[in-house]
Order: C-alpha cells, then structure tokens, then sequence
C-alpha cells in the first residue's frame, strides 16, 4: 500500500498543517504575556483575538470571494442556527481557554483542553447519531481520563489544589466549547465560510459582556504587537494554512499532526514561562494525547476513517467551502 505522503503536493501538505498546529501553539504562551505586560484578563484577550481574527478573515473572504463557490442555497432558519452556536462555542471556547491559562498556566490547559476535546466531539457525534460509542472511544475515554486524573491531581498537590483544579474544570469548559464548534459548523452547507461567522460572530457576543465587565485597551507596544499577532497568525494564518494542506493529506494523518499543538504550547511555557510539570503529571498529559492519536489510528483503519478525522482534526472552526467536516459515528 503506498504512503499517504508519498507525492510532493502531499508533502508539501503535509509541512503546512505542521505549520499551522505549531502557530496554534504559540496561542497560550502569547496570551499570558499580553496578561503580563499590560494586565489584560481572558475576556480582553479573547474579545482581541477575535476581533482581531475576523477582521483578518473577513479581509481574505473578500478577497478570494470569486474563487469560492457559492452557497448551495438560501440561510435556512437551521443553518442560522449552526452560525449562531459556532460563534456562541468559539467565544466560548476562547475564553475558557484563556481564564484556564491565566489560573492553571499554559500546559494544563492547553494539554486538557486540546487533549479532551477531539474525544468529547466523538461521544458528541454518537449521541447525536442515536447510537452507542465504539470500543475504541470508549477505551480512549478511559485512557484519557486516567491522564486527566493524572496531569490535574498530580499538579494540584505539587502546587496549590485548588486553583490547578479549577483551571482544569476551566479547560474542560473549552473543550465543550470546541465540541459544539465543531458539531454545530459540521452541518452547515458548503460555500458558507463558517471560520468567518464564528470569528464574527463570537466577537459580536463576547463584546455586550466585556462591555459590561470594563473592556480593557493597552497602549504597551510588545503587548499590542502580540495581541496583532494572536489575531493573524494563530488565528487566520493557521487556518489557511491548515484547510490549504488539507487538500492533500489525509483526514487522518492530519488529525495526528495536530497534536503538536500542545505539546508545541507546553515546550513554549517551560522555555519562556518557565513553567514545570512533574514527571508524572508530565506523563498523564502524554496519555491523554496518546488516547486521541490511538483513536484516529484505529478510525484510520475503517472505511470512514479519513471522513471522520476531517471533523476530529477541526480545531476551532471549519470552512465548508474548503472542507466538508462529516461528524464521527459508532462502529457496526
């Protein structure tokens, strides 16, 4: 059987989404030095990235809009929906995931965060098909979870309890959200760019409440370059860098090459943040991404395998008109 890789088109592919997961990375790391230097909490620099992102996308869909296809038909009241819970999840998502980091530090929330989601969008997809999970996601479960046990309770008691707990519970919150993402984005028709509406639409949602809150500006310019930098690359960048090599590499192999992203986050925080896992919380963290990569090997074998790791790959939103993202479904 010859290599998924074995073309140069695939090739290049393949370097691309290696590309992208390696700028999803840097999103934590950055993150935690804009609350550095200027004081910014999570609902600032989510509401930031966001704004910042969509501007980004909003800019290139204008600009390739003659070389995408059209929708496929009029915004249906239910496909108006799917918009409104992808922008509802990646908000979110987003700022779960940045009160996780500034709480629990970058390599617990970025490690369940990440780790946790792609299985939760499976058992999600079970129970939306009426069915029950497979072997392999349940034996995933179970393997994540005792990495979770693992990475959380070990660092809860080198440190203090209750804070790492609750930026776990924080990452947990972020992962849902990028499960509904996913779920909800993989329904709407093609020619809709829903990495747009989510970036959009999560900025339109989250702006009412940082309204509220007090949303906070900076003037520092390190602080202001990076949030400048949060928005493009991690953000529009790595999305058109991903979906563009996913023209060429398999589903599967793509959502493998997608964990570098935490363990791209985690090298970041231990060499500038100078954050430290224990040995053991260190290993329960490669446990849960050792269930994820042990999932999509074992879909990689099945008919549907490459269908299946287009939705399971997805990380925060998913362009139809690139990409058609089918939801996971139990075995027979």
């Amino acid at each position: 059987m010859s290599s998924p890789l074995a073309s140069p088109a695939s090739r290049r592919g393949f370097l691309l989404v290696v590309l992208a997961a390696l700028c999803w990375g840097t999103s934590g790391v950055s993150g935690q030095i804009v609350a550095d230097r200027a004081g910014l909490g999570p609902l600032d620099i989510a509401w930031h990235r966001m704004a910042i992102g969509a501007v980004a996308l909003l800019i290139g869909t204008a600009l390739t809009w003659r070389r995408r296809s059209a929708p496929t038909g009029p915004i249906t009241r239910g496909t108006a929906v799917r918009l409104l819970l992808v922008g509802a999840g990646l908000a979110a998502y987003q700022l779960a995931y940045f009160a996780a980091v500034a709480t629990a530090g970058v390599s617990i929330a970025t490690l369940v965060a990440l780790g946790l989601a792609p299985l939760l969008i499976a058992v999600g997809a079970t129970l939306l098909g009426h069915g029950r999970p497979d072997r392999a996601t349940v034996v995933a479960l179970v393997v994540a979870l005792t990495g979770l046990v693992l990475l959380v309770g070990i660092s809860a008691g080198a440190d203090t309890g209750t804070t790492v707990v609750l930026g776990a519970l924080m990452a947990v919150g972020s992962a849902l959200g990028y499960a509904v993402v996913t779920l909800a984005g993989a329904g709407v028709p093609a020619g809709i760019p829903v990495t747009l509406a989510g970036f959009a639409g999560g900025a339109v949602l989250l702006t009412p409440v940082a309204l509220i809150v007090g949303l906070r500006f900076t003037t520092d310019p390190v602080a202001l370059a990076v949030l400048l930098y949060l928005g493009l690359v991690p953000s529009a960048l790595a999305y058109a860098l991903f979906f563009t090599g996913l023209r060429t590499v398999p589903g599967a192999v793509a959502s493998i090459v997608t964990l570098l992203e935490p363990l791209t986050a985690t090298a970041l925080a231990t060499a500038f943040l100078g954050e430290r896992l224990a040995p053991a919380a260190l290993a329960g963290g490669l446990l849960v991404l050792a269930a994820v990569a042990g999932l999509y090997l074992r879909r990689l074998r099945t008919p549907d395998a490459d269908r299946v790791a287009r939705t399971a790959a997805w990380t925060a939103s998913v362009d139809r008109s690139e990409s058609a993202a089918i939801a996971p479904r139990a075995e027979p």
